[in-house]
């Protein structure tokens, strides 16, 4: 159903090949959850802080680090690439230990939350929007059986 490719661009956090795991299982959740049935085509590559800081810079004009970055190309229909996920393996794992939990579950959410946006989520055009695509979340996280802990 989806065609996952993976790729590690840093160096900062060493690389387990139980990320890529991670975010298999992450992805086919969230399809799954949304009913998405055809064959598609999805990007998730890790970078470091200053990488995905360019990254922001120069596709949302924000100059500073982020968790996650989405790329939906817009397309839904069969056989089509949804788009690509870049994240900051680095400051998901700052985010795991702030947060008290595993860098798998954070891992995971960041997938999850770039997966909704790949499919046309949006949880930054209204506080009704925020609340639909966050209950999604947390209801795909449910579904995955991996806890905050």
């Amino acid at each position: 159903m989806v065609k996952l490719y993976i790729e590690n661009e840093q160096d900062k956090i060493p690389y387990d090949e139980f990320y890529g795991d991670t975010v298999r299982r992450a992805v086919e959740a969230a399809l799954e959850y949304e009913g998405v049935t055809f064959s598609c085509e999805v990007s998730v590559t890790f970078v470091d802080n200053e990488r995905i800081k360019e990254l922001n810079s120069e596709y949302r004009n924000i100059d500073r680090e982020t968790d996650v970055l989405s790329f939906p190309t817009g397309d839904t229909g069969e056989g089509v690439t949804l788009g690509d996920v870049v994240i900051s393996l680095e400051k998901a794992k700052a985010q795991a230990e702030e947060y008290g939990h595993s860098l798998e579950r954070e891992i995971a959410f960041l997938t999850v939350h770039s997966v909704l946006h790949l499919l046309g989520y949006d949880h930054e055009t209204g506080e009704d929007d925020e609340k639909e695509m966050f209950r999604r979340q947390d209801e795909i996280m449910d579904k995955l059986g991996i806890t905050r802990g």
